[in-house]
């Protein structure tokens, strides 16, 4: 069977997301614990990490693996860098995880660029994948107390610079991906739909970008406001 969007396969993972996000604000208090807290930090790194070597393998498995999959999509990307701020908490990366990560995943998770539907394999994987990484995103911003400023908006835009290198470097060598949506639109329906051609619609991604890093940033300022989480100087 092919994937379905707003199937109830796709609403009950689109439920696991809020009930997710509800468990991370809930419990943030506990999750501050130094044990409690390694311990989810290693679990949701260690859930991340399988994610993407299942993946990995089922291609391998399936004798599909190829330059196709390369981990340089932006979620499989943000996937990999989740587990670096989980496991090893380098706050040079928090701007991007929140800001990319958040960006990238729940828009895929809204409009997943997927083919096969619940039960098969690449469905639990796929949103098992990207909810962990919304989790990640909000770990940082809840239970860390990570603050983005203004500044935090330009780095993150950077850091789309960045990760979108080595996806478009490999999108022109092997000329058969398209890492990131650089070289066409997805073949499923997206928001990508709404913009321009190729190569105009990555302008307007430019600014679409821009704009939802600021949403995302006024929305931390609302979650302060609404659960009175206090900012630590540290996490600046």
């Amino acid at each position: 069977m092919d994937f379905e969007m707003f199937s109830a396969a796709h609403f009950g993972a689109l439920a696991i997301l809020v009930a997710a996000i509800i468990c991370i604000i809930v419990f943030r208090k506990r999750m501050r614990v130094p044990r409690i807290n390694r311990m989810v930090r290693i679990g949701l790194a260690i859930l991340l990490i399988c994610c993407e070597v299942s993946l990995q393998l089922s291609y391998i498995r399936n004798d599909n693996w190829g330059v196709g999959s390369l981990p340089f999509q932006l979620c499989s990307l943000m996937l990999l860098v989740s587990a670096v701020v989980l496991l090893w908490n380098p706050k040079s990366l928090y701007d991007a995880l929140f800001f990319l990560g958040s960006m990238g995943a729940l828009q895929a998770l809204l409009t997943p660029n997927l083919d096969e539907a619940f039960p098969h394999f690449r469905f639990f994987q796929f949103f098992i994948a990207h909810i962990g990484i919304v989790s990640a995103a909000l770990f940082i911003v809840v239970v860390e107390r990570y603050r983005p400023t203004f500044s935090s908006v330009v780095k993150a835009q950077l850091w789309l610079h960045v990760f979108a290198i080595p996806a478009a470097i490999t999108n022109v060598a092997s000329g058969k991906t398209n890492f990131m949506f650089l070289a066409e639109k997805p073949g499923t329906a997206s928001l990508l739909d709404m913009l321009g051609p190729w190569p105009w619609y990555l302008l307007q991604l430019e600014l679409i970008a821009f704009v939802i890093f600021l949403l995302l940033y006024a929305a931390v300022r609302l979650l302060d406001r609404l659960i009175f989480v206090k900012p630590s100087s540290s996490a600046q």
